[in-house]
C-alpha cells in the first residue's frame, strides 16, 4: 500500500544519505592528505631558497596544487554537512547532532532478468495498482450509467374501502414510471465512457513510464557492475600506496615534479570514481526496488563503524 511504499522510499533515502556522508568524509580525508603533502613540500622548497627558474616554477606548482586541493577538501566537507543535515532531519535528531559513518564493503548481486522485473512491477507497483483500481471504478460507473437508461418502474398494490349506502371495496395494482419514456440516459453514459477511456490512457501512460524507468535503472545497474568487475579488490589501497611512494621519492629527487603531481591527482580521481560507481550501483538497485514495488536484495552493506 501507500504507507509501505513511503517507508521503503524513506529507508532508501536514509541509506543513500548515510553512504553519501561516509563517502564525503573519505574524500575529504584523502583530499586533505594530498593538500598537506603539497604544503609540506612547498615549505621545504621555500626554506631551500632555490636559485634559478626551474626550482621557482616547481615551488609555484606545489603552492598552486596546495590551494586547489584544499579547495576540493572544503567542498567535500560541505557535502558532508549537507548529507548530515538531511540525515538528521530524517532521523528526527537536532540539526547539529554529529554522526560519523564508515561503510564496509558493498557486495552486489547479479541483476534480475528484465522480463521478471517488468512482471513484478505490473503486479506490485503502487502507482500501477492505483491506476488499475481507478479503471475498475470507472468501468463500474459505466455499467451503472447504462443500467440507469432503463426506466424505473414501480409496482404497488392498493386497497380502499368506502362505507356509504353499502360497502365498496377496491383492490388493485398501481404502476408508476418516469416520463418521458424515451430518456435513454445517453449523456451520462457517454460521460462515464469518456472517463473510462481517460483512465485506460492514464494506465497505459503510467505503465510505459514505469517500464522505461525500470529499463534505465536496470541498465545503469548492469553497467556499473560491469565496471566494477574489472577492479581489483585492493584498488583503493594500491593507489594510496602509489601516492605515498611518489611523495617519498620526490623528496629524494628520484621523481620529477610532473610525475609527482600527476600521481597525486590520479590517485584522488580514481578514489572518487570508485566511490561514485559504487554509489550509482547502490542507488540504481534501490530505485529498481521502489519502482518494482518489492524487495530485490541486490546488494548488502558490510559492517562499518557508526559513531555519534
Amino acid at each position: 500500500n501507500g504507507v509501505t511504499q513511503f517507508r521503503a522510499a524513506l529507508v532508501a533515502r536514509a541509506r543513500t544519505l548515510a553512504y553519501d556522508l561516509a563517502v564525503a568524509l573519505q574524500k575529504a580525508d584523502a583530499t586533505q592528505m594530498i593538500a598537506d603533502r603539497f604544503l609540506a613540500l612547498q615549505e621545504i622548497a621555500v626554506q631551500r631558497d632555490p636559485a634559478g627558474v626551474t626550482p621557482l616554477l616547481e615551488t609555484r606548482i606545489l603552492e598552486a596544487n596546495s590551494i586547489t586541493y584544499r579547495r576540493r577538501a572544503s567542498e567535500a566537507l560541505k557535502e558532508t554537512q549537507q548529507a548530515l543535515l538531511e540525515l538528521n532531519l530524517l532521523r528526527g535528531q537536532p540539526l547539529s547532532a554529529g554522526l560519523k559513518i564508515s561503510i564496509g564493503d558493498l557486495q552486489f548481486k547479479p541483476p534480475t532478468r528484465l522480463d521478471q522485473l517488468l512482471t513484478l512491477a505490473r503486479t506490485n507497483n503502487f502507482e500501477l495498482r492505483q491506476r488499475v483500481l481507478e479503471l475498475e471504478q470507472q468501468g463500474f460507473r459505466v455499467d451503472l450509467a447504462r443500467n440507469e437508461r432503463l426506466p424505473a418502474i414501480t409496482v404497488s398494490p392498493y386497497f380502499t374501502q368506502e362505507n356509504s349506502a353499502g360497502v365498496d371495496r377496491f383492490v388493485g395494482v398501481g404502476i408508476s414510471l418516469p416520463l418521458p419514456l424515451w430518456n435513454r440516459n445517453k449523456g451520462s453514459i457517454e460521460s462515464a465512457a469518456a472517463r473510462e477511456s481517460q483512465a485506460q490512457t492514464s494506465l497505459y501512460v503510467a505503465q510505459r513510464a514505469i517500464e522505461r524507468r525500470i529499463v534505465e535503472f536496470a541498465t545503469t545497474y548492469q553497467t556499473r557492475l560491469s565496471e566494477m568487475s574489472h577492479w581489483r579488490a585492493d584498488s583503493v589501497e594500491r593507489f594510496e600506496e602509489a601516492a605515498e611512494l611518489a611523495d617519498r621519492h620526490y623528496r629524494l629527487g628520484a621523481v620529477p615534479i610532473s610525475t609527482y603531481v600527476e600521481m597525486q591527482k590520479q590517485s584522488l580521481d580514481a578514489l572518487e570514481a570508485l566511490l561514485a560507481t559504487r554509489r550509482e550501483a547502490m542507488e540504481s538497485a534501490q530505485q529498481l526496488e521502489l519502482t518494482v514495488g518489492t524487495p530485490l536484495n541486490l546488494f548488502t552493506l558490510g559492517r562499518g563503524d557508526r559513531q555519534p
